[in-house]
């Protein structure tokens, strides 16, 4: 265990000194935001992995694979299906040249959009980061014998104060090590886990019959309902924007969406089967502990040497996707909120300064926020659903639908955003046994995503069509 603490404070000493050395080179406020626009394929393709893998695929997915088996890959096959759709969006989004997607909103739906657009994001992303300090937090617990809370808190001071160091222009190229990292640590437990149990053939015959069934012990129902929200969090994912508003060009960002999509497909699916291969090793788990069940295997079941790899990836999973998750609402408050209604004359020096306060002040609202939901894979689900129907549709619309008008766009946001926030409030509160009871029987996807999409379309089809400035999506006048 000591050596894997002190591998772990290694690695990340490394992402300090690498981080402040690059943080140098931040003379602008587009360094910081977005990278100087100068980011080539080959980086954007990792630090896409690096955000998009984080805690809620190495503990609530790999828990998920624990406990139910290989369905648990429904909700990484949502990933998967709106990675490839944005493919075709890609080079559009990096050619409008904008900063956040509030920016992209409020062409297309106008100030208030912006500002709704911003408020989703923040809860959203504020909760998504929370849960990287938890699993931060359980890392610790395991390695290091740390209280699992107060681990959560160094987890959060680390990767605030890192992220309010770095900026864009350090955290892309440092993702590039961190998804080496995770990549092959994975890959490595994953083919000892295989052999420790005789082969592939005998691992599979090993498992119950629901673990290898296409839904497995959860049904249709709940499936479909981890898939729906990660595809539309995917498809509207602000980081990812950010990151192709951060390409080179537009052939840039369309490559790296290649090389997203088959290393999001590798990682994930590795992931998942660390946690349904870590079942025969480590048996008995509850469903707290099952969430554990990645870190559990690098500390009681891998060899020392592999232990410490995976313990790192781990580690290196928590971090860049805490960053990113920090950076992006900063930027939305900073940009769409400071500069666009406060002080538009606002200067470079003083947007990196403010961006970094914001950053200490949203992850002090993340780590806040973790204290009020039972596991890791809630907290995911609540937060890709309020911004998968909050945003998403919305955002969709404006990129691909000519005839999405102002008030349609507002309306679907404000729909997506309620709705979820309503039927999570009355689940949680009829709850049995910490699991929510939801109206009617359905998973809080199935009426926020039906009726912003449904608001979006009706109320644009009974308002007068946008202007030409606005399809095109460019500001309007000379």
């Amino acid at each position: 265990m000591a050596g894997m603490l002190t591998a772990v404070i290694v690695y990340m000493s490394v992402l300090v000194v690498v981080g402040a050395w690059r943080s140098r080179r931040v003379r602008t406020g587009d360094d910081f935001l977005v990278a100087g626009r100068r980011l080539p394929a080959r980086v954007l393709v990792f630090t896409l992995l690096a955000t998009w893998i984080g805690s809620g695929s190495l503990f609530g997915g790999a828990g998920l694979g624990y406990r139910s088996g290989f369905s648990a890959l429904w909700q990484s096959a949502g990933a998967w299906v709106g990675i490839a759709l944005v493919y075709f969006i890609a080079p559009r989004v990096r050619r409008i040249a904008q900063y956040t997607v509030p920016d992209i909103l409020e062409l297309r739906y106008g100030p208030a959009a912006r500002v709704l657009g911003t408020l989703t994001t923040v809860l959203a992303y504020a909760t998504i980061a929370a849960y990287q300090f938890r699993g931060g937090g359980r890392l610790l617990a395991l390695v290091a014998g740390v209280d699992p809370g107060t681990g959560a808190l160094i987890t959060a001071v680390f990767c605030v104060l890192f992220t309010s160091l770095a900026g864009m222009l350090s955290i892309a190229y440092l993702d590039v090590g961190n998804g080496l990292v995770m990549t092959v640590a994975v890959m490595f437990g994953v083919a000892f886990l295989i052999g420790d149990a005789g082969g592939l053939s005998a691992s599979l015959a090993a498992l119950e019959p629901h673990q290898v069934s296409l839904f497995g012990d959860m049904g249709a129902q709940a499936a479909f309902a981890l898939f729906l929200p990660t595809m539309f969090l995917l498809l509207g994912e602000a980081n990812m924007y950010q990151k192709f508003f951060s390409a080179r060009d537009e052939r840039a960002a369309r490559l790296a969406v290649v090389g997203w999509i088959a290393g999001t497909i590798v990682v994930e699916t590795l992931i998942d089967s660390t946690g349904i291969l870590g079942s025969l090793a480590l048996g008995g788990l509850g469903v707290a502990e099952s969430e554990e069940i990645v870190i559990r295997v690098a500390t009681d079941v891998l060899p020392p040497v592999l232990g410490v790899l995976l313990v790192c990836g781990a580690a290196a999973i928590v971090v860049s996707t805490a960053n990113s998750f920090l950076l992006t609402p900063s930027t939305n408050l900073i940009r769409d909120v400071y500069q666009r209604f406060i002080n538009p004359a606002v200067t470079d020096r003083q947007v990196v300064l403010y961006t970094r306060l914001i950053v200490v002040a949203v992850g002090a609202l993340g780590y806040v926020a973790g204290n009020f939901f039972p596991t890791i894979l809630a907290m995911a689900l609540w937060a890709y659903t309020m911004y998968g129907a909050g945003i998403t549709p919305a955002l969709l619309g404006a990129l691909l639908w000519k005839r999405a008008t102002r008030a349609g766009g507002v309306a679907s946001i404000l729909a997506g955003m309620l709705t979820t926030l309503v039927w999570e409030i009355v689940g949680l509160a009829r709850a049995v046994d910490g699991n929510p009871e939801y109206l009617f029987g359905w998973q809080t996807a199935y009426p926020a995503l039906a009726l912003s999409i449904a608001t979006l379309v009706v109320v644009s089809l009974a308002t007068p069509p946008p202007t030409a400035a606005e399809v095109e999506l460019r500001p309007a006048g000379p």
